[in-house]
């Protein structure tokens, strides 16, 4: 029983408009086993709906639908049912939209033209509760001038290294494989941040990263 519970597939909705981009999604995952795609909604009210109905894992959002937006979905989805993982998968890279669908409560933002992989491991992430934020999306918040803006958090040199990192969903060990320091090391350090940015968890950090801009830092460029 308990081996039957551990390989579990994912459970995923889409949520868009366009059918034949909700097609390509399914074809898309039907390459991995480790996920099922077990509903499709074409607007907001229908993705609650079947939130409700289905207690998916992920749901892929769509931000630009009729009637009901991908944020104004997103916020009454993380309202209602908080365990569900919302990850944005969208055309383009609207930064102000960026910033609330995040204030919403997603956890990750991928554009579609993202490879089937990059799409895949993606939703692993959300899944497992890690944020991701394309390169795509990144590098709109690089050229945003709040980024460039003093912190709004004092956090030290190498903390601002951690949280930069922690921000793109890496785990305490990758972040120390980076560094070349100990995972220990680097579970102080995520205390200390957590405790100066006033949240409970890393997902929370790695949110206040992306809305902040914080991510956008050269700590980033010098790992990657």
């Amino acid at each position: 029983m308990e081996t039957d519970q551990l390989i579990k597939p994912i459970r995923v909705i889409t949520v868009d408009d366009h059918e034949i981009l909700r097609g390509g999604i399914k074809f898309s995952l039907l390459a991995f086993d480790d996920i099922e795609l077990v509903g499709e909604a074409r607007n907001g009210k229908e993705a609650i709906h079947l939130c409700a109905e289905l207690q998916p894992d992920v749901v892929l959002m769509d931000l630009m639908m009729p009637e009901m937006n991908g944020v104004q979905t997103t916020t009454v989805i993380k309202n209602k049912y908080p365990k569900v993982q919302v990850l944005v998968l969208t055309s383009f890279v609207e930064t102000d939209l960026l910033y609330e669908v995040m204030e919403a409560g997603a956890i990750g933002y991928l554009l579609k033209g993202a490879s089937i992989d990059e799409l895949a491991e993606t939703v692993r992430c959300a899944a497992g509760g890690l944020c991701t934020v394309s390169s795509d999306a990144l590098q709109s918040l690089f050229k945003q001038p709040q980024c460039l803006s003093q912190p709004a958090y004092k956090l030290t040199e190498r903390q601002e290294e951690v949280f930069a990192l922690l921000s793109l969903g890496l785990t305490n060990e990758a972040i120390a494989q980076k560094l070349k320091i100990s995972p220990s090391t680097i579970r102080h350090h995520v205390t200390q941040i957590l405790h100066k940015l006033g949240v409970e968890n890393r997902t929370e950090a790695a949110t206040t990263g992306v809305r902040l801009g914080s991510v956008a830092t050269k700590n980033i460029v010098k790992y990657f």
